[in-house]
């Protein structure tokens, strides 16, 4: 099974990576593959207009590996060697055109937990996700 990991380095994807390693099935010995991928919104066009492509590169990278390396390590605790990936844009529209794009079997990643009214006065990036992907999404709350 092909398997995308939305992460975004918050305690609801500490709490993903708990059911993960709780659930052997997920894992899969092996059988399973896995990308982990964290979406980072864009810089404001000002802030944008006074760096260079350089700068704003590293500063991606850095604040994607802030996020990645974590979830990489404790994936390779359990002897699984994932894929990395960031993108930057909106998160939910993101998450479900990677998902999309790469013909992903399940998408598994956090949510904050937002009620009705939340997710009708915010939005959310969960549903966003199910609203805009045709992939199977498990959320761990």
């Amino acid at each position: 099974m092909k398997i995308l990991l939305a992460v975004d380095g918050s305690p609801y994807t500490k709490k993903m990576l708990a059911y993960l390693g709780a659930h052997d099935e997920l894992l899969g010995g092996g059988r399973n593959s896995f990308t982990v991928l964290t979406v980072m919104p864009a810089m404001p066009p000002r802030a944008r207009a006074v760096l260079s492509k350089e700068m704003l590169d590293e500063y991606y990278n850095d604040e994607a590996a802030k996020v990645l390396e974590p979830v990489r390590k404790y994936l390779e605790q359990g002897g699984i060697t994932p894929t990395l990936q960031q993108e930057i844009g909106p998160a939910g529209e993101t998450i479900a055109r990677v998902a999309e794009e790469g013909k992903y079997d399940l998408v598994i990643m956090g949510t904050h937990g937002h009620g009705a009214l939340g997710r009708l006065v915010m939005g959310s990036v969960s549903t966003q996700v199910l609203a805009n992907c045709s992939v199977p999404v498990l959320l761990i709350r």
